[in-house]
């Protein structure tokens, strides 16, 4: 399975975006420290890295992204924030929201071992688009690990949860309803997306 293993303080920083959005609190790079004195950006350069932004963020790779951009065109509203969406509505994406997860590739790898139901039937799909009224939940047998009982038991980190998600019990979470633009949690300008895939 394809994978985006790009150091993380270290895209961050060339995307313009904080590694907390990520679920990293504490990282950050030495690397390159008079890297923001570059000469000015072309409009398509712009355009690029807030495309590269998004599917950092989420974690999807440039086919499975221009397919997701091919949906968005054809729903109703605008292609920009649809595709965001899209990417909001992802099973991974929505089990870091939920708190089952640390960061979004952590509930990526979860949710590729199964660790996850949806309305009661296991999904093993981290690109699964969830419906409002559909119930994630950590599987019963997967709730002794470790891990779980750290991100979700009572000394567990405080999750900020967007107003579509509501958490119902420890290990459960509802989706109440479809996530809206003000719910994505970093700045992005989709338009500068939908501009560069007009092309």
């Amino acid at each position: 399975m394809a994978r985006n293993t790009q150091p993380i303080a270290k895209r961050c920083k060339a995307l313009g975006i904080s590694p907390a959005v990520m679920g990293y609190k504490n990282k950050e790079t030495i690397r390159n420290p008079k890297g923001q004195m570059r000469r000015k950006k072309s409009e398509y350069a712009v355009q690029l890295n807030e495309k590269q932004k998004v599917k950092f963020v989420y974690g999807i790779l440039e086919k499975q992204f221009a397919s997701y951009y091919e949906k968005a065109t054809k729903m109703q509203g605008k292609a920009g924030e649809n595709l965001l969406i899209l990417c909001e509505r992802r099973l991974d994406n929505v089990v870091f929201r939920l708190g089952f997860a640390a960061t979004r590739r952590q509930a990526r790898q979860l949710v590729t071992h199964g660790h996850f139901t949806v309305d009661g039937k296991r999904v093993d799909i981290p690109s699964f688009q969830v419906k409002p009224g559909q119930v994630v939940a950590i599987c019963e047998g997967s709730r002794s690990n470790p891990l779980f009982t750290e991100l979700t038991g009572e000394n567990s980190p405080v999750a900020l949860i967007p107003k579509w998600l509501e958490k119902v019990e420890a290990y459960q979470g509802k989706v109440v309803a479809m996530p809206a633009r003000d719910d994505v949690d970093f700045p992005v300008e989709e338009h500068l997306i939908v501009e560069l895939y007009s092309k």
